[in-house]
């Protein structure tokens, strides 16, 4: 059986940058839109040196149900600290109600140490502070740094808790190679309206994070 070809020229279709063809709402022809799982950057902190937080306080909202944030090289002023996260529910502070889970990877560069755990210390149970990202200290040696993501699942939802699932990996300030997974969800029906990064003490000294809306 010969294979019948079309000539895309007679197709009524304009092309658009970063779109797709898809079925139009009749499933008689063709139209762009967007592919699903594409990211739509929506926000980029970059540290000048001297910051205590990345927050992210807008652009958060029923657009997307899924929103990313990703750190590269994030690197503390202050040897032996933690990278932590936070969200806010609707006032002004963030601390919103969180239940979490944690476990990590963890390998020395003398090739000692190497295991896999649940962080009972770390880990929250209806806890308004910080949830940690690292938890036995990042370095800040020249070459020390953090780089990892979070997915937020849902934020603006009035009915259900909110989602999210983090992983991020950093050199430890004991020359440890260390795999962190988190997740939970923040126990309100409250949207969830904006995100903070910061360490446990001092500075962001160097990196970025961005935030992209997932269509």
């Amino acid at each position: 059986m010969a294979l019948s070809k079309v000539d895309y020229n007679s197709i009524n279709v304009t092309a658009a940058a970063s779109k797709a063809l898809k079925w139009n709402s009749s499933a008689n022809g063709f139209e762009t839109g967007d592919v699903g799982g594409s990211l739509v950057l929506l926000d980029t902190f970059t540290s000048d040196g001297s910051d205590d937080t990345a927050t992210f306080a807008s652009s958060i909202d029923s657009t997307y149900k899924e929103y990313l944030f990703v750190w590269t090289d994030i690197h503390p002023e202050t040897n032996d600290t933690d990278f932590t996260v936070n969200f806010r529910d609707g006032s002004t502070a963030y601390d919103a109600t969180k239940t979490t889970t944690y476990f990590s990877a963890t390998h020395s560069e003398d090739g000692t140490g190497g295991g896999l755990s649940y962080e009972t210390a770390v880990d929250l149970a209806q806890a308004t502070g910080v949830q940690k990202l690292s938890k036995s200290g990042m370095g800040n040696d020249n070459d020390h740094s953090c780089s990892g993501l979070l997915h937020l699942y849902d934020p603006s939802n009035t009915t259900f808790v909110k989602h999210f699932a983090a992983r991020n990996h950093y050199s430890g300030h004991d020359e440890q190679s260390r795999d962190e997974y988190i997740a939970g969800y923040c126990n309100t029906t409250s949207a969830i309206d904006g995100v903070q990064f910061k360490f446990v003490s001092d500075e962001i000294q160097a990196g970025v994070i961005k935030m992209y809306g997932v269509l």
